[in-house]
């Protein structure tokens, strides 16, 4: 298979206008490209742009893969709504990085496997990928932590995993991770986190609080409005005017919420890989004697099946020679095979009944009658039943 590269971009909060159009359509005349979505891929050659320097100035989530096991997501925020220092908290070493441009927060998350297989249906992920934006600005950490926890078990697997890393604590832990969202999800996927490693964090994160009375909707939310400000209000509507409506949005719902405050850190990385590993060989182990159990059942019902089967013979040795007869007489190689597995059966029974000479003379005068059906003779052979005797 060639190389193969797939951008794509898009743009959440506004469209891009004119003069943001023409200057992204002159990095890339053959890509797919509307107001709100950049899309192109690349079988030989390489994308011109820079992707950080297009989510920096047009986009708010851009998403790449390469078939030699490459995957990034980048996406924006605004300050307000993502402090940087908050998401300085989550950063690992090559792959969850931050950093500010033009009032904004932005986000790198970079997961690198060459040996992972390829997946068919990896273009549609950023459109399951991008309401980790919106969760984050509304508060949601989740998002920021797995992309920090799949970094710490692409750290964890290497051989040059630092000692004083390993000595660090998580940084502060969301609730919730138990019941993770249908982005959340997808993104821990998309970075390639490990299960045991996820189910090892979420054994520790707390679960979600009540909702019901932070939902916004309902008569609650509708009194919480009509009590803002009118200035607060003014603001806000005047940013919905001008286009911003999915940032007013993530505000209200912030400050109608409340901080939601994770809970202090009280593990090491160390410790959490630790988990991990215990739980990977406890289910790993758990899988074994599944199994085991699996097989020996299904081993103690086909010899029940065998058992039976020979019972059936016992009951008619001539029928069964007969139709051994009718069988290789049909002179095709299906039925070939069926004469012999019947003649094995028969052979079975021969040595549970303490016949087996009267056996090998059938079988000796059966080899004697079909001397020249090398077919049928090679079968016989390769079954291991008797060779005719001189």
């Amino acid at each position: 298979m060639s190389e193969y590269q797939y951008y794509e971009f898009v743009a959440v909060d506004r469209p891009l206008d004119d003069d943001e159009f023409a200057a992204v359509r002159a990095m890339s005349t053959r890509a797919r490209m509307s107001r709100t979505r950049f899309v192109n891929d690349y079988e030989w050659g390489d994308f011109r742009g820079d992707p950080h320097r297009l989510v920096e100035r047009y986009y708010d989530a851009h998403l790449y893969f390469a078939n030699w096991g490459s995957r990034r997501v980048l996406l924006k925020l605004p300050g307000s709504l993502l402090d940087p220092a908050t998401a300085e908290r989550y950063c690992v070493p090559e792959a969850v990085e931050t950093w500010s441009a033009d009032g904004n927060t932005l986000l790198s998350f970079v997961s690198e496997d060459e040996d992972a297989e390829w997946e068919e249906d990896a273009e549609d992920a950023l459109s399951s990928i991008v309401g980790i934006r919106a969760e984050l600005a509304a508060g949601d950490l989740r998002g920021l932590y797995l992309a920090w926890l799949a970094g710490v078990g692409v750290w964890g697997d290497g051989e040059e995993f630092a000692d004083d890393f390993t000595a660090e604590y998580e940084p502060p832990l969301p609730a919730g991770l138990s019941a993770l969202t249908g982005a959340q999800r997808a993104l821990a996927e998309f970075l390639r986190l490990d299960g045991d490693l996820l189910a090892a964090a979420a054994s520790g994160s707390p679960p979600l609080p009540d909702t019901g009375r932070r939902t916004a909707t309902g008569p609650r939310f509708a009194a919480w409005i009509a009590a803002l400000p009118t200035a607060d209000k003014d603001d806000y509507l005047l940013r919905v005017a001008e286009g911003r409506d999915a940032q007013v949005r993530a505000e209200l719902l912030r400050r109608f919420r409340g901080p939601a405050e994770p809970e202090a850190p009280v593990r090491t990385v160390a410790a959490l890989l630790a988990d991990a590993t215990e739980r990977r060989r406890s289910r790993t182990e758990a899988t074994d004697r599944r199994r085991a159990t699996e097989e020996a059942d299904r081993a103690e019902q086909a010899a029940k099946a065998r058992e039976h089967r020979l019972d059936t013979l016992a009951a008619d040795l001539p029928g069964a020679w007969l139709r051994v007869d009718t069988l290789i007489a049909a002179k095709r190689a299906r039925e070939y095979e069926e004469a012999v597995e019947l003649l094995t059966c028969l052979g079975e029974l021969a040595v549970r009944t303490g016949t087996l000479d009267t056996f090998t003379r059938n079988l000796d005068h059966l080899r004697n009658q079909h001397g020249r059906n090398s077919a049928l003779l090679s079968r016989l052979d390769k079954a291991g039943l008797p060779v005719a005797r001189g």
